[in-house]
């Protein structure tokens, strides 16, 4: 129960064994429901072509971003999939750029060349969106292993998807993080589908927690529709990892309510299904009600939010808009690490 502190910042809610501040709390909802309205206007955009090439939206997935993002530090580095929007939203990217990003605009995170999938912004950690299924994790291993051999203090936490838990890549990761013992915290976003297969026709062991044990790597499995649940095991996984225990394994349980990407209309799942998970778990809600049964917000105050949080997405969008596309000369920058010598010229070279 929330505590009778007269000052409104001083307030706390005991929930779990863990005290959450007022103003946590707040900053955690605000951040999620962010998340939320900022998915739903990328999906407006690509319903009106705005948006090109792939887009995968995380409407559901918001605890799991956010939890994630206030149990880690600033200096831990973060891997992901192409469902990439939230995460780089909750640790703490330009909302501008990122929808710019999406808009293929020159002011995006990766000059407007990456899109939707390939989200990156080293000045926060945040090493991908990464788009081939999987690949996130052997590079995140590479990622943990030089914070290993630099002893630098960091964390790796390398997400990926219930489809991507089945690559082989990712197996040899495990095992070579094992042995070498590294800060390391896989997560798995079981969000029950891989692209429009079901996890019980997918995989045969369905606890995907478990699938580090060959490896000895321990194993939870976390309701990733409770922010502060994910935000109370994802400290506790980070902890282990940066104690220099090694490599942990954390499955997510959590439900995207939109298709797999926008081309994709979910015909593999009911209705019922899908609302369900939105009227009874929905992470947002979720929080929302605690608070409020708590005596620490009003249906009222969450209600003007969610109008000043659409009225800042809608001037977000129009900013990214206005900016121009890249310069066609960009179709050569960045493609190596140094440019290539003058004495091996290619055809159609832009200088």
């Amino acid at each position: 129960m929330a505590t009778k502190d007269d000052s409104k910042q001083a307030r706390m809610l005991a929930h779990e064994g863990r005290d959450y501040p007022l103003n946590t709390l707040h900053e955690m909802h605000d951040m999620m429901l962010f998340i939320r309205r900022f998915e739903e206007k990328a999906g407006q955009l690509y319903g009106l072509k705005k948006i090109g090439g792939f887009c995968h939206l995380c409407n559901g997935q918001e605890a799991v971003c956010v939890g994630m993002q206030h149990a880690s530090r600033p200096t831990d580095y973060v891997l992901t999939s192409y469902r990439d929007h939230g995460h780089v939203l909750a640790r703490g990217s330009d909302p501008v750029a990122v929808m710019a990003e999406l808009l293929g605009r020159s002011g995006g995170l990766v000059k407007g060349k990456g899109g939707s999938m390939h989200m990156f912004d080293i000045e926060r950690n945040f090493l991908g969106g990464n788009g081939i299924v999987g690949e996130q994790v052997p590079i995140g291993l590479g990622v943990g292993f030089s914070s290993w051999y630099r002893e630098d203090g960091r964390v790796t936490l390398c997400i990926m998807g219930d489809g991507g838990i089945n690559q082989g890549g990712v197996y040899e990761s495990f095992n070579m993080a094992a042995l070498w013992k590294l800060p390391i915290v896989f997560v798995i976003e079981n969000n029950q589908y891989a692209m429009g297969t079901s996890l019980d026709r997918a995989s045969a062991e369905t606890h995907l927690f478990k699938r580090g044990i060959s490896f000895k790597i321990p194993g939870m499995q976390i309701d990733g529709m409770d922010v502060l649940a994910v935000e109370k095991h994802m400290s506790e996984a980070i902890e282990h990892a940066r104690s220099g225990q090694g490599p942990i394994l954390v499955e997510a349980i959590t439900y995207r309510y939109r298709g797999h990407s926008m081309s994709d209309p979910a015909t593999y799942r009911t209705r019922e299904e899908v609302d369900e998970w939105r009227t009874g778990r929905d992470p947002i809600a979720r929080l929302e009600n605690l608070m409020i049964e708590n005596g620490l917000a009003t249906e009222d105050e969450f209600k003007q939010k969610d109008r000043e949080i659409k009225k800042r997405i809608n001037a977000i969008a129009k900013e990214a808009e206005a900016q121009p596309e890249p310069d066609p000369a960009e179709l050569w920058t960045d493609v190596y690490a140094s440019p290539i010598n003058d004495a091996y010229p290619y055809p159609g070279r832009v200088d």
